[in-house]
């Protein structure tokens, strides 16, 4: 009997910010909200962003004046939502002013020579034969004789200029000690704790209910930690004559997030992985989970991504495909003379007439548990997934370009929404998380393939969102932003629009969807499941189904009984008022993530071993070595 992979805790940051208890899905529809929620997730966002704090317990702005609770939240309202989402590039990724590159001079002259730099053109490593004389706090004045071959940096204004960032101020280094930590990994350090604070069951008590190794953490990304405290510094370093150190390395690989909550947050040591698949990642990762919890091999599982490429060398990667809304493409769209920030805003518009992706960063964890735990410890469960699919695309000519696995993955997950759910539930109660990366070949391609996959199911009118219209492309963890903000829908009962399409496009295929530029009402009820859609590079396909809280409890109850869901609802009394806790002292600004540097670490004298079993100190079970032969027919033993 296959185990239920059912979702226990989830959290992270995005540009929508802090994921938990759905305050990043709450800020793509906050207009659509009642007051409460509307002033608890702005309030959420600006103590985040250092706009607001409580002290003595009282809110308070940042003169340090007393404010009651919805007087501020209204106060900040346009502050918070110009300063959250796709915007304008800020200062704290990169200056978009003044992006450098690399420029080639050389020269071979018995004359003495003079010329003016700006001190940021000046290279890391002087030549011998060069006087520098300052001139100013911004030029020096560079005398020489005889050969000149060297590289001067110089600056110009970038390209693209609009991203999805974390919301202003937010800076997750500060909140522990991150000792020059990739931004991925700091990310990952707050988004994994979210999602654990989230669960309201102390992750203590979870470890001591399983055996070590029925514990798993699958996480990753795409590309890597790229900045410079990565393997940005790792390449960039020696070129521009700063010191390669010895965390470049090591910190830049892309299953450090995985790595990180391992060492440092649950102190794991059972199986660990990160999976890599593109714009796929996250849902690689979800799948591993999820094949794992069914299959009685794991209890508990971790699943997440970090993502972190707003750098002007990825952006300039990007751009060079011709994948990403450059500036000029944006003004030609709209015929603008100049953009305007509400206009860098709207910059991703998935099925729309667009131009090109917009680049995100992002950080999502999904805690699940397989059901008979679930309800053995009482945790709260906010749905299920069934199954993830995963197809290449075959045979390719070009290795970027879209190919046929998508049609396979869609057309297997909304084959099993039928088989577990009826027909009339896939027709009539599912919508498709699309993957919408608002690129003119995307549209086209992706509509396609819902289309299709509608008409072949007798789908009237599949509805279809597309969250990146709110977030950019979060490359590897965009699997996690459908996946985590989705679950929303079953709290509010609103599908979020694709808002920033004015129009939708001529060339898709529509004919059996249902597109919106409005927020979609269905009810907290009306959706039994969501299909979660990711295309990536290289022919990396995947979709994953996820079933609604409501469908999940049902299941559950036939297999278990009335009588084992109510001594389970007796449990998760105490774990909706732990979880709430963990809220309440998070929008207020007072929660800190898990870090646990240099504690209880283990080396091989601390254990107790035998044939049958592994003792660890501080874990309550031992890890089982009593393993049967899986190939009993095949051998004589």
């Amino acid at each position: 009997m296959s185990q239920l992979p059912v979702i226990v805790g989830f959290g992270g940051i995005s540009p929508a910010g802090r994921s938990s208890f759905h305050h990043g899905y709450r800020r793509l529809v906050l207009d659509e909200l009642d007051e409460t929620s509307r002033a608890e997730t702005l309030l959420d966002l600006a103590t985040l962003m250092g706009l607001a704090g409580f002290e003595n317990g009282h809110y308070v702005d940042t003169e340090g004046k007393q404010r009651p609770v919805t007087e501020l939240a209204q106060s900040l309202a346009e502050q918070v939502k110009n300063n959250t989402l796709i915007r304008r590039i800020e200062n704290d990724c990169f200056d978009i002013n003044n992006v450098v590159f690399n420029q080639p001079a050389k020269l071979n002259t018995s004359e003495t020579v003079t010329f003016t730099l700006r001190k940021r053109q000046m290279p890391q490593q002087i030549p011998e034969n060069w006087q520098v004389t300052e001139l100013n706090a911004n030029q020096v004045e560079v005398t020489f004789s005889g050969e000149l071959n060297t590289i001067l940096p110089d600056t110009r204004g970038a390209q693209v200029r609009t991203a999805g960032q974390l919301p202003t101020g937010f800076k997750p280094g500060t909140l522990y000690q991150s000792r020059n930590h990739p931004r991925n990994l700091q990310m990952t350090v707050f988004g994994a704790s979210d999602a654990l604070n989230s669960a309201g069951i102390p992750w203590e008590v979870i470890a001591d209910s399983v055996a070590p190794d029925q514990i798993g953490v699958y996480a990753s990304n795409s590309i890597g930690q790229l900045d410079d405290l990565g393997f940005g510094g790792l390449v960039k370093f020696p070129s521009i004559g700063k010191r390669t150190t010895s965390k470049n390395m090591p910190l830049g690989y892309a299953q450090m997030p995985a790595d990180f909550i391992n060492a440092y947050i649950l102190g794991s040591v059972g199986v660990t992985g990160g999976a890599l698949g593109a714009c796929a990642t996250y849902l690689y990762n979800l799948r591993s989970a999820v094949n794992d919890i069914r299959s009685g091999r794991r209890k508990v599982v971790l699943v997440g991504g970090s993502d972190a490429p707003v750098t002007p060398e990825i952006i300039e990667g990007f751009r060079a495909m011709g994948a990403l809304a450059e500036d000029k493409a944006l003004l030609a769209l709209d015929k603008l003379s100049e953009l305007s920030d509400e206009d860098y805003r709207r910059a991703c518009r998935p099925f729309g007439d667009n131009c090109g992706f917009t680049i995100a960063e992002s950080c999502q964890f999904t805690l699940l548990m397989s059901d008979d735990l679930a309800l053995e410890l009482g945790a709260q469960i906010h749905g299920a997934i069934p199954e993830v699919f995963v197809n290449a695309d075959g045979h390719k000519k070009s290795i970027s370009a879209p190919g046929i696995g998508n049609y396979i993955t869609m057309g297997k997950a909304a084959s099993l929404v039928k088989s577990m759910l009826g027909e009339d539930s896939l027709r009539q109660r599912s919508f498709v998380q699309a993957h919408g990366t608002s690129t003119p070949q995307n549209r086209v391609t992706e509509s396609h393939v819902i289309n299709e996959t509608a008409k072949a199911f007798n789908i009237p009118a599949w509805k279809v969102a597309a969250m990146k219209c709110y977030l950019g492309h979060s490359q590897g963890t965009a699997g996690g932003d459908q996946l985590n903000l989705s679950l929303g829908v079953w709290e509010h009962g609103i599908i979020p629009g694709i808002v920033t399409t004015p129009a939708f496009a001529d060339d898709i295929h529509a004919s059996n969807l249902h597109l919106s530029n409005q927020h979609m009402q269905v009810g907290s009820d009306g959706m039994d499941s969501v299909i979660l859609n990711s295309k990536g590079f290289g022919g990396n396909n995947a979709s994953a189904v996820m079933l609604s809280p409501t469908v999940t409890t049902a299941m559950l109850t036939k297999r278990h009984g009335k009588e084992a869901m109510a001594r389970y609802q007796d449990k998760l009394a105490e774990t909706l008022t732990n979880a709430k806790d963990y809220d309440e002292h998070s929008v207020k600004g007072l929660s800190k993530p898990i870090y646990r540097y240099d504690h209880n670490v283990l080396t091989g004298e601390d254990l107790q071993m035998t044939d049958s079993e592994i003792q660890l100190p501080g874990y309550a079970n031992p890890v089982d070595l009593k393993i049967d032969n899986p190939f009993s027919d095949m051998s004589d033993n």
